[in-house]
């Protein structure tokens, strides 16, 4: 059924580094979620594999010395959704994730494959984008962090060098505290469906709840690669907590994104949807920060 040229399995991060140096054009592959259906479609056909699977020192989230979440780029979208650390600090980075096709993948996919692969329409990366994660890259000449706004290239393709492997994503606490957040998911079907726009906004209120001291916003599927809207926060940072701001907040978003036709929906209907999706996200996001739309 597959079509492969050889398989290996790192045993630690260091094994997985040695391994990409000695077979450049050798696939990693983690969950196998997407990898295997490529293969398996003919895409991938003839490729050398190289598991990371197996390096269980990628799972798993921790808050490190600073606070900062570190979410291993091996763990699985059921564990970050049921984590008690995200359930308390970022919850929408778990219900972002829970929508990602069915309990199967659910339980196999990882955040570190939803990520490398470079699409902007996995339900992780506007959340991540939103909350200014950070992602740490493991190479020959130590670890790499890079802000996740410049992980991110072109469609399909993320700043990963040869000889690295992601090991983690970070979210510093300064992107998490006091902060609180809503993701909606727009597709076609109501389950096991990519995205046909995908929206994440988070908010900081002000300590009376009547300002938004800060309010961040990316979207899915309206580039061609995961992308914030500063015009649309711009529009928000400082001012009321009002149905005023939530509208221009909404439309100032078409000045940032580039949504495109294709068969699962055009660039008018895209750009229609994304900006009630950005009036619904905030407003919940106010609500959950204790805020009143006035």
């Amino acid at each position: 059924m597959y079509d492969m040229k050889a398989f290996y399995e790192a045993e630690s991060v260091e094994d997985a580094v040695r391994l990409r140096l000695e077979h450049p054009e050798a696939q990693i592959i983690a969950g196998g979620t997407d990898v295997l259906v490529q293969m398996r479609e003919g895409k991938r056909a003839g490729k050398e594999l190289i598991s990371i699977y197996g390096i269980d020192s990628m799972r798993g989230i921790s808050l490190d010395s600073e606070e900062n979440i570190r979410i291993g780029s091996l763990t699985s979208f059921s564990h970050i959704t049921k984590d008690p650390i995200i359930q308390k600090y970022i919850n929408v980075l778990g219900e972002a994730v829970d929508m990602v096709g069915g309990p199967q993948i659910r339980n196999a996919g990882t955040i570190g494959g939803n990520t490398c692969n470079g699409v902007t329409s996995a339900d992780s990366a506007s959340t991540l984008m939103a909350w200014d994660a950070i992602v740490e890259l493991t190479g020959k000449d130590g670890v790499r962090r890079l802000p996740i706004q410049e992980f991110y290239i072109s469609a399909g393709k993320v700043d990963l060098h040869p000889d690295e492997i992601q090991t983690a994503i970070l979210i510093p606490k300064a992107s998490y505290e006091n902060c609180f957040g809503h993701y909606i998911k727009y597709a076609m079907r109501n389950a096991m469906d990519i995205a046909t726009t995908g929206c994440s906004v988070n908010v900081v209120l002000s300590e009376d709840k009547k300002t938004i001291v800060r309010a961040r916003i990316a979207y899915g599927v309206a580039g061609p690669v995961p992308m914030r809207a500063p015009s649309a926060e711009a529009a928000a940072n400082g001012k009321s907590v009002s149905q005023e701001t939530v509208e221009a907040f909404a439309g100032a978003v078409l000045q940032d994104i580039h949504p495109r036709n294709s068969w699962r929906a055009s660039k008018d209907f895209r750009e229609h949807i994304a900006v009630e999706m950005a009036k619904r996200c905030l407003i919940e996001s106010c609500k959950l920060a204790g805020g009143v739309i006035a």
